[in-house]
């Protein structure tokens, strides 16, 4: 049973976590002459076999457990190694705060339909409300910054956009269940992050070979691709399997919502996308879903019953 202290800390490193992953859009716009699917190859393909390779001995003496859950095993990698393809088409086709809502916004949800379909697991009227304010925050942002697209006539790419962070947002939410699951099954979290990281980065190798080329043409691309993959994917990601070992993934996917309000400041400031007063009341739900959620409420004390 993880205790008040642990769940708090395992939430902090979830927020850490979604701040880090809110500058990658906005990081990748300093180099637009890579593609959306060679910055994702390296984030994570490079970002995964580092994790690996930290986590090497834990990997090495729980290599009989992952055989045994091999399966789950496979099923995060594979996961793994779809999530930033398609994450980072999608902010290249529908603008880098459209395809952040959509990809992390849908996750929560379809973390919750997988512990429930998989697991069984109910979730708390609290958890459906505050999943229900972020979600709405979601759909303002979205709608907020896909009308300003529509305008500018890239309708179909903001479609197109949509559907790849739906693929996104399946992904993410599978692979942090994989994970966990591997984590209940006896394996350390950061062996088992790192196995399910790095056999993802594996997987994205092939594509990393075929389409990063560009990545090397200059110090800019190569100090891009640098960042991607050691700050916001390395420290990231581990920072999100020590909150797995301690929260439901439905929670910690949940509570990286605060990603797209952190991606949509950044492109504001500094990619110099415009977000109306929609977007940030949306942005306004979307932290009220966050405390909503992790602010632990406050037991009443039963009163003495009177002789």
């Amino acid at each position: 049973m993880v205790g008040r202290r642990e769940r708090m800390l395992g939430i902090f490193a979830v927020l850490f976590a979604s701040v880090l992953w809110g500058s990658t859009g906005t990081a990748a716009t300093f180099a637009p002459d890579v593609s959306p699917l060679a910055i994702g190859a390296v984030a994570m393909g490079l970002g995964g076999l580092l994790q690996a390779l930290i986590s090497a001995k834990g990997i090495i003496a729980s290599r009989q457990r992952f055989w045994q859950n091999r399966g789950m095993l496979v099923t995060g990698a594979l996961a793994v190694g779809i999530y930033p393809l398609a994450f980072y088409a999608s902010m290249h086709l529908a603008g880098v705060t459209v395809g952040t809502v959509i990809s992390i916004g849908s996750a929560p949800l379809l973390s919750a339909l997988i512990e429930y379909s998989l697991d069984g697991q109910r979730l708390s009227r609290r958890w459906m409300s505050g999943a229900a304010i972020g979600v709405a925050g979601m759909i303002l942002l979205c709608v907020a910054e896909s009308t300003g697209h529509s305008a500018a006539g890239q309708g179909s790419g903001v479609i197109i956009g949509i559907g790849l962070g739906l693929i996104a947002g399946l992904t993410y939410a599978l692979y942090s269940w994989a994970a966990r699951h591997l984590m209940q099954r006896g394996i350390g979290s950061r062996a088992a992050m790192g196995a399910t990281f790095g056999l993802g980065g594996v997987f994205l190798m092939p594509v990393l070979f075929a389409t990063g080329t560009p990545l090397l043409a200059s110090w800019n691309n190569a100090a891009v691709g640098a960042y991607m993959a050691l700050i916001p994917m390395f420290v990231g990601y581990v920072c999100f399997g020590y909150a797995l070992a301690r929260i439901p993934a439905s929670m910690a996917t949940t509570i990286t919502l605060l990603e797209p309000a952190v991606a949509a400041v950044l492109a504001v400031l500094i990619v110099g996308e415009r977000l109306p007063a929609l977007g940030w009341t949306g942005m306004g739900l979307v932290i009220a879903c966050l405390i909503f959620i992790t602010v632990p409420l406050k037991r009443r004390r039963a009163l003495p019953v009177s002789a």
